[in-house]
């Protein structure tokens, strides 16, 4: 039987040059807490905030890319990668085991963007997806693709998204932005000529945009774009840590202007 856990993103991890700094700079901006993640010879932490893990913060290794990672939810891991190698997913990195959390791999999709598989073990506490709107919690996925419609064509068949709305784009009638999700709305895509690769981007909740934008600039981030107004009252931004990867931010602006 499928757990409610199944197609849903469940884990973010950011692969970086210096782990101890991420660690510092993300509990100064979102008020992430750490503690190591028990990974031999590798410098993996956990991050939390009000007791809930939200990402892993991982020191780079070679020939690893210094990005945010996603993954998905699997109950059968070995089943979804085959379903989704065979629709056109590349692996990257085999089925492999996290002792006692479960099994993950990998993957590129077919427009490019990498992606993880996690299957949780039996006897691992699941985690639960945090509501929106909630302080430092993950809170919007976005594909930025070389192929919007192909992406969400995988996706929605592998994994069972659907689609809740369409917004027209700038760059032409053609073109839109595609919210996606499966009992409720839970990212977006959109093919994005701009970008130097495709690439997932995480959304983090904060309750003051404005605060935010301040915590960053302190802690040696850099504002990339925004804050941008979006639909529901919403405002986001673009930063990039001071290893200048990229992350977002969604939230309130208590500043209002």
């Amino acid at each position: 039987m499928a757990s409610s856990l199944a197609g849903k993103f469940v884990w973010y991890e950011l692969t970086t040059p210096d782990a101890p700094a991420a660690r510092k700079f993300f509990a100064e901006v979102l008020g992430w807490t750490s503690r190591d993640g028990g990974v031999p010879g590798i410098d993996y932490s956990l991050m939390s905030i009000g007791g809930t893990d939200i990402a892993g913060v991982m020191g780079q290794q070679d020939g690893m890319p210094a990005a945010w990672l996603g993954y998905i939810c699997t109950d059968d891991i070995e089943a979804t990668f085959a379903k989704v190698t065979a629709a056109g997913a590349t692996p990257i990195v085999p089925i492999a085991p996290i002792p006692g959390v479960g099994r993950f791999s990998i993957l590129i999709d077919p427009t490019g963007a990498p992606f993880g598989l996690l299957d949780y073990a039996d006897d691992f506490p699941k985690p639960t997806v945090p509501d929106h709107g909630i302080q430092g919690n993950s809170w919007w996925r976005e594909l930025h693709s070389s192929n919007r419609a192909k992406a969400f064509d995988f996706y929605g068949s592998q994994f069972g998204w659907k689609e809740f709305d369409r917004m027209p784009m700038p760059m032409g009638p053609e073109e839109i932005y595609q919210v996606w999700g499966d009992e409720m709305p839970r990212g977006g895509m959109l093919t994005d000529g701009q970008a130097a690769s495709p690439h997932w981007l995480f959304y983090i909740w904060v309750d003051d945009v404005d605060a935010t934008i301040e915590k960053i600039g302190k802690a040696g981030g850099k504002l990339l774009t925004g804050p941008m107004e979006v639909p529901g009252g919403a405002w986001i931004i673009h930063a990039s840590d001071p290893q200048g990867i990229t992350f977002a931010v969604v939230g309130d602006r208590a500043k209002n202007n």
